[in-house]
């Protein structure tokens, strides 16, 4: 009995301590937040092991991740960047966190930022223009600085080119995860003084004489297939007065070089015009886009895109 009693004094002394733990009392526990959507965006490519490292980073901040990729592709475009975020983001729910990683000044004085839109989506990435559409689509809530002190891998310090899976990653794992809060990330830094790329928006022009046109930018290509998007918004060319059926010309340019002068029929999808015919739609975002039924047509008439891609549209005659 009395090694019974010894151990059961023992015991509760232990039970004792352990709930006056310091750390136990003086840390109050945070509220539990619902896991988050984790979207990773970068240039890395699927050819090596650097996706991968991100999401084995992105596990050990938490295993009840649900991560996602939206593409891993074309190395150093910010602006196909930029364009893919205001493609994708708005199909994501409130609270999303996407890890965007296009930072060909990594390492460099260039800021490390989350930025969350009046939409409630979170972007994680290198203050570069990477989220210049984005902030234009959703409207910006606030921007914070990640403070890499707290927010970056541990044992991570002396590496200086992998921003991506070291601090970018960690950080939008911790925040999806519920681990941080949004204000955990760092200071608060002013919209103002974040990097935006300059571009020309389409831009409907009115002529009595040479006739109405609409000048549009080429963002990207529809890749898989080699149709090509522009800017041009289905609200702007109906100012056209073009209807199903009607023949449209498209100019395209390569700055001021003219590259392909096409006249098509505007139709509602492919399969309204003969295989390997072209045509003028409306594409998924509702912009203006011109395709191959069946084909490629960026790659048959050599056409690109990015800030110095451009078309003209006008009702043919």
């Amino acid at each position: 009995m009395t090694i019974w009693k010894t151990w059961l004094v023992t015991a509760t002394l232990a039970a004792g301590l352990i709930g006056l733990c310091p750390e136990a009392y003086a840390k109050p526990v945070p509220a539990v937040r619902p896991t988050a959507p984790l979207v990773l965006y970068t240039d890395f490519g699927n050819q090596d092991g650097a996706v991968s490292e991100v999401k084995g980073v992105a596990y050990g901040v938490s295993q009840k991740l649900l991560i996602s990729d939206l593409s891993h592709l074309n190395p150093s475009d910010i602006f196909e960047g930029a364009y893919r975020l205001y493609q994708v983001a708005p199909y994501w729910p409130k609270g999303t966190v996407f890890v965007t990683v296009i930072d060909p000044g990594v390492g460099t004085a260039r800021l490390s930022i989350v930025l969350k839109t009046k939409v409630g989506h979170y972007f994680v990435a290198p203050d570069n223009g990477l989220v210049t559409l984005i902030a234009e689509q959703e409207g910006i809530a606030e921007v914070r600085v990640i403070d890499e002190a707290t927010n970056r891998l541990p044992g991570s310090g002396k590496s200086h080119t992998f921003y991506g899976r070291d601090v970018f990653g960690y950080t939008g794992a911790r925040l999806a995860a519920g681990v941080i809060s949004f204000e955990q990330v760092g200071p608060v830094v002013s919209p103002d003084k974040l990097v935006r790329l300059p571009y020309k928006k389409a831009e409907f022009v009115s002529d009595a004489i040479a006739g109405d046109k609409i000048t549009g930018l080429i963002p990207v290509l529809d890749v898989q297939y080699g149709n090509v998007w522009s800017d041009i918004s289905r609200d702007l060319f109906d100012k056209l007065n073009i209807k199903i059926g009607d023949k449209v010309r498209v100019r395209f340019f390569h700055g001021d070089q003219l590259v392909d002068d096409l006249t098509a029929p505007y139709q509602n999808t492919f399969g309204e015009v003969p295989v390997g015919e072209p045509l003028v739609y409306i594409n998924s975002l509702l912009n203006v886009a011109v395709a191959l039924n069946q084909g490629n047509y960026a790659a048959a008439h050599h056409i690109g895109s990015g800030r110095d891609w451009f078309i003209e549209v006008t009702k043919a005659k």
